[in-house]
């Protein structure tokens, strides 16, 4: 295998985006993100980390003690990152099932028990003119972090995705337009 130093990407920047479930997304790494999709801002330099794991089961032999087979009994796709903008839309999606309400110039955030809050999110994650996106069209906040007050530290909110399995079990979607996910031409003969 070659070695090829222009295929390793840092993710330099990017951003974090959440829409109603249902919204249609974009369907490649560079176009614009449908109106309903809102930015939530801020992100802090931890990035955005992906996890993916799976439960397995193993299965032993009689005669042997030795496992001879292992069974995936379960699996997730989850995302966490840490909002650093304090915003409506992050307020609502930390405290699931609340809603921010402005009267005559007051907004007030009643923090209710949390509920269902199943969304769309995106993930844009960019090195110089690599751009890699992912969606995740149904998704929702499973955990959060604490919130800390504190002089010389931004109010953060962190956040775990986990993303839900569609009809056909795909949990999220990613797109680049990095030619280094293009295959390599085969030798000439």
């Amino acid at each position: 295998m070659a070695l090829n130093a222009d295929a390793v990407r840092v993710a330099l920047t990017g951003a974090a985006y959440a829409a109603p479930k249902g919204t249609t997304p974009p369907t490649d790494a560079v176009s614009a993100w449908p109106a309903a999709a809102v930015d939530l801002g801020w992100i802090s330099d931890d990035g955005i980390t992906e996890s993916n794991s799976a439960d397995t089961a193993e299965i032993k032999a009689w005669q042997s003690g030795q496992t001879v087979r292992k069974v995936v009994s379960g699996s997730e796709v989850s995302f966490k990152f840490t909002c650093i903008e304090t915003s409506k839309a992050v307020l609502e999606l930390y405290h699931k099932g609340s809603k921010v309400v402005t009267t005559s110039g007051k907004s007030v955030l009643a923090i209710k028990a949390p509920g269902s809050d199943r969304r769309m999110f995106g993930f844009d994650v960019v090195d110089g003119d690599s751009h890699l996106r992912i969606v995740v069209p149904d998704g929702e906040v499973t955990e959060t972090g604490d919130i800390t007050y504190k002089s010389a530290e931004a109010i953060a909110y962190e956040l775990t995705i986990t993303a839900y399995p569609g009809a056909d079990g795909t949990v999220a979607y990613k797109y680049s337009n990095d030619p280094a996910w293009s295959a390599p031409a085969p030798p000439a003969p």
